[in-house]
């Protein structure tokens, strides 16, 4: 009787169980029943350089940004509106890399830190990417109006850039609040446990209306709002030959970019995903496995992005590294010749004709 009855157990009632709907790997759609075929193949690269990878990039992080925190708050005459954007986004970096340990330890063993944590880390990965665009927008605007637009006051911007981060800060834990209602450990049988959200039967619907509405609002859309602001910022810095200010925005350009080459991937790969998972372009198991692996290198990529900020003002922006040396010789840590003669150094922007930025 029972031989017949596990005769009668076939694949497809295997995967109609209540764990159908969990995806084994990180940020990718469900298992679907017509693609039990398809055997999920993990990048080719070891588990154990991916925790160095993560490793050095943590250290370099907590190093970089608290160095970056430590030099705008130490600034505080120069201090200027695009500085109190920069300080909150090294806060964002820094605060993102205090969860790389606990990632690369799932890297090896599965998630194993219960519900609690899964949130938690999740949640920080989700504010970071989002505070991070949302406030280079902001960066964009600043330099908008400072350049194209010159009447505008820049001692009334001052005032409101702390409002303004709040905002951003706060939009970004609206955009990010569905990862941490639905995000909890979820133990699949046969497989290393994982943190991934569970949304119940509807999972696979509503993953794809989750997506659709932060990357909206939390990624097209500032991005349009750079794209705008910067064309006519260049535009304009080109039309009347300001060459101190075209330096100057080098660091803000620099920050831009890099930033878009370490997430833009990630996010055009998730978008490709959401389509095939939507039928909108066919899905085949070749395709599956490439979109798998693109996945998981992007988003190693885009972890990246949490140390690089540092380095780039360290080899462009003139101030942070004047700032840095004098941190230093007032510390008796380095030699007071190697501050610069000139007190008023170059710097990487301005919020007005006369307002430096500490980058």
């Amino acid at each position: 009787m029972e031989d017949d009855n596990w005769e009668d157990f076939g694949l497809e009632d295997f995967f109609n169980g209540d764990f159908s709907n969990y995806s084994y790997s990180t940020d990718l759609p469900p298992i679907l029943p017509d693609s039990a075929p398809c055997r999920r193949e993990s990048l080719e690269i070891s588990k154990y350089a991916v925790v160095v990878i993560y490793a050095l990039v943590f250290l370099l992080s907590l190093l970089g940004n608290s160095l970056v925190m430590l030099v705008i708050l130490y600034s505080r005459v120069s201090r200027s509106v695009t500085d109190v954007y920069l300080l909150n986004l090294a806060m964002a970096d820094l605060l993102f890399a205090l969860t790389l340990p606990i990632w690369a330890a799932s890297r090896v063993n599965g998630w194993i830190f219960g519900t609690a944590l899964c949130k938690l880390v999740s949640l920080l990965k989700e504010v970071n990417f989002y505070s991070g665009i949302l406030l280079l927008a902001c960066i964009s605007v600043d330099r908008y109006m400072a350049i194209v637009h010159t009447a505008c006051p820049p001692t009334q911007k001052r005032h409101l850039v702390k409002f303004i981060c709040l905002g951003m800060w706060a939009l970004s834990l609206c955009l990010s609040l569905p990862i941490l209602i639905f995000r909890r450990a979820i133990y699949p049988p046969f497989s290393s446990p994982v943190c991934y959200e569970d949304m119940g039967n509807s999972t696979a619907k509503w993953r794809m209306v989750l997506r659709i509405l932060p990357h909206t609002f939390g990624f097209v859309l500032p991005l349009l709002v750079m794209l705008f602001c910067y064309g006519f910022t260049l535009r304009t810095l080109l039309k009347v030959h300001m060459g101190q200010k075209h330096r100057a925005m080098r660091v803000i350009f620099a920050v831009v970019l890099i930033f878009l080459l370490c997430w833009l991937p990630y996010h055009l790969v998730l978008l490709a995903d959401t389509l095939m998972r939507t039928q909108l372009i066919s899905e085949t198991c070749e395709r599956r496995k490439d979109i798998d692996r693109a996945l998981e290198a992007t988003e190693i990529l885009g972890f990246l992005h949490s140390c690089l900020n540092p380095i780039i003002y360290a080899f462009i922006g003139q101030k942070f590294r004047h700032g840095l040396l004098k941190i230093l010789a007032t510390r008796g840590l380095v030699s007071k010749e190697l501050l610069p003669k000139d007190s008023r150094p170059s710097f990487a922007g301005s919020s007005s004709g006369n307002t430096s930025t500490t980058l």
